[in-house]
């Protein structure tokens, strides 16, 4: 595990977290690509024990204890972002169990206990997918629903230039790459699909289903030429985010 990774997106994400507060949340998976309330990969939520993976603001925890659940769990390496969604959560009226922790970590969290973890575009952070795979599987219940989305590993081999999509870089290549997010230095790791789903079966994984989509809406409206991360005109040439759904075996 890369220790010296985590203290700098620990950081940066403590400066920064006031500014993501509320985005990219349940019932949204990501940018440009189809929701919850489209795709129902969820179970019924009611009386369902539920853990986040990078909980964030808390806004997805909401979700799922509007939806019935009935226990919030809630984990990220930001302690900013803990007493964002602590505080946004106690506003609601909803009382959640959260600790500030890597992911890759094993932190006290309760063994073959929840019913639902999920990971809404924050797993793609962890600096060791295999060890997080396997604490989420301890955490379930046996026939327990895993649920996360990503950036398409697609996203980062490939870029809008001279009005044409271009490749930059390999898409087999999975190395520790560096970016300024908002102003702040992070580090993150690309990984193909092949990667998250063997790693899934390695932890004791089945997975039920892989999303590769673009929201349809946006396949309908037209998208002229555009630079930029998340635009229209990637997304109807290929997926800018993936969704997998898994159950523990």
């Amino acid at each position: 595990m890369n220790e010296n990774i985590l203290i700098q997106n620990k950081q940066s994400w403590d400066t920064m977290a006031d500014s993501w507060s509320g985005s990219t949340a349940l019932p949204e998976y990501g940018c440009l690509i189809p929701t919850e309330e489209e795709l129902g990969l969820f179970p019924d939520l009611s009386e369902k024990k539920v853990l986040d993976i990078g909980c964030g603001s808390g806004h997805s925890l909401k979700w799922c204890g509007d939806k019935g659940a009935s226990e919030l769990w809630g984990l990220d390496l930001s302690s900013k972002q803990i007493d964002i969604a602590r505080q946004f959560l106690c506003d609601n009226n909803y009382e959640a169990k959260l600790f500030n922790s890597p992911m890759e970590v094993s932190c006290g969290l309760p063994a073959e206990y929840f019913d639902v973890v999920y990971s809404i575009y924050a797993i793609g952070w962890t600096v060791d997918l295999e060890t997080t795979f396997h604490n989420v599987a301890s955490y379930l219940k046996k026939d327990g629903v895993f649920i996360f989305s990503w950036d398409h590993p697609l996203m980062h081999c490939l870029e809008a230039n001279d009005n044409s999509l271009m490749f930059k870089e390999s898409y087999l290549m999975e190395e520790d790459f560096s970016y300024a997010q908002r102003g702040n230095p992070v580090t993150i790791k690309n990984r193909k699909l092949s990667t998250y789903i063997n790693s899934l079966a390695e932890a004791g994984f089945l997975v039920e289903r892989l999303v590769e989509e673009t929201d349809r809406q946006v396949m309908e409206m037209s998208a002229p030429f555009q630079e930029g991360y998340y635009t229209p005109y990637k997304a109807k040439n290929f997926p800018l985010s993936f969704i997998i759904k898994a159950r523990k075996l």
